[in-house]
């Protein structure tokens, strides 16, 4: 409708997810790293919780689209399935046949095909999305999955996707074992001020259009408006475009999103529910309520940044001191080797030392001065036997007792 008035090849604010408008703000790069890493390792749970809307199965897309070539992966949206049911769907996603009954077939199933790709040195991965709808019953049957493995590899490699919810079920007793296996984990934070207004830019400069086609103004009532959701600022920019088109405005400005905002009334998200109550009420305290509340959620996000990002940089950390205090342990052990080795030479030699001077004392005890030789003719007469004595003994004893 309104693309071609403002120059766009196509609608920038989508409501299904596409990673071709993926915008990577900080707190979306970081997630993605977590993602990244936890599958390098080798890690056999991985989580991603985040609130509706914030981007989470955009950037699992994008992240797929990257890994794809290399692992092989199922993806589960449909989570409202019982433990058979959910095998069932694993089958599906990885073209086999399933059992609708037997659960212990397709458990079998699964892991002759977990074997197989192993043998060929394939990974496989296996994404749940929306997985706060899963049951107790259903999340220990996910659990039970990974207990597969060769030797000590993981066969299957599990990622868990969902809303806050999950993160809040997963703290029940009954799910210690599940929540102790996850190795990684993120929560993906809303944008703040400045990363909602180079969202926007970002999405319309990806299909032509200008950065500059919402004014400041604008998108600080967009922001306040939703929050920095990615989901409820796309429904908000996208109707402020077609009342923009209809009014043939060259910029979207304040006024503009007011109008949508009251207009949206009763369907408004919560975010946008606080901002049109405020407008229409226009009362001085409200506002001033929202603000610091919009203060206070920036800094709960800046915090959980860095709560993350020193969770990751201790992983790391952790794992390069695990392989220099391996190399350290081999050296020490080559080290101590070698002198063992010298001990036991040094050891040898006193030995041998101390049975010489053992049978030299056991001659002199028994009264033999004079130790038989094997020549009697050169035996020494009476007058000449005391310093020949003196000087057999001095050659017996190199060193005095």
């Amino acid at each position: 409708m309104y693309e071609k008035f403002y120059g766009l090849s196509e609608k920038p604010f989508h409501i299904v997810p596409n990673p071709h408008f993926l915008y990577l703000s900080q707190k979306h790069q970081h997630a993605l790293t977590y993602l990244e890493y936890g599958i390098r390792e080798g890690m056999g749970f991985i989580l991603l919780t985040g609130e509706i809307g914030t981007g989470k199965t955009t950037l699992i897309r994008h992240m797929l689209n990257q890994i794809e070539a290399e692992i092989e992966v199922a993806v589960i949206f449909n989570t409202n399935v019982s433990a058979n049911q959910l095998l069932s769907l694993i089958l599906q996603e990885f073209e086999l046949e399933a059992d609708a009954v037997d659960k212990a077939r397709n458990l079998d199933r699964i892991y002759q095909f977990l074997i197989r790709k192993y043998a060929s040195r394939s990974r496989v991965l296996l994404i749940i999305d929306e997985a706060q709808n899963l049951s107790d019953e259903v999340l220990e049957e996910v659990r039970m999955l990974s207990n597969l493995q060769a030797d000590d590899t993981l066969l299957l490699q599990i990622m868990l996707v969902g809303q806050p919810e999950l993160k809040a079920k997963l703290k029940r007793p009954g799910l210690a074992q599940l929540t102790q296996r996850i190795a990684v984990n993120y929560h993906l934070m809303p944008l703040n001020r400045e990363e909602t207004g180079v969202y926007i830019a970002s999405r319309l400069e990806k299909v032509g259009g200008k950065a500059e086609l919402f004014t400041p103004e604008a998108v600080d009532e967009i922001y306040r408006a939703s929050n920095g959701t990615p989901r409820s600022i796309n429904l908000l920019c996208d109707s402020a475009l077609v009342y923009g088109f209809a009014d043939e405005l060259p910029a979207i400005d304040k006024n503009i999103v007011l109008q949508v905002l009251e207009d949206k009334g009763d369907l408004a998200g919560p975010g946008e529910q606080l901002r049109t109550t405020a407008v229409e009420a226009a009362a001085p305290a409200a506002i001033a309520a929202a603000g610091e509340l919009t203060m206070f959620a920036e800094r709960l996000a800046a915090l959980e940044k860095l709560v993350q990002e020193l969770r990751f940089q201790l992983a790391l950390q952790h794992d390069e001191l695990e392989k220099q205090a391996g190399g350290s342990r081999d050296d020490l052990v080559r080290q101590l080797t070698v002198d063992l080795a010298n001990e036991r030479r040094k050891n040898e030699k006193l030995l041998l030392e101390f049975g010489r001077v053992k049978e030299r004392l056991k001659w002199l005890e028994g009264g033999n001065n004079v130790p038989p030789v094997d020549k009697p003719e050169l035996q020494p007469g009476p007058e000449s036997a005391a310093p020949l004595k003196k000087a057999r003994r001095a050659s017996w004893f190199p060193f005095r007792l």
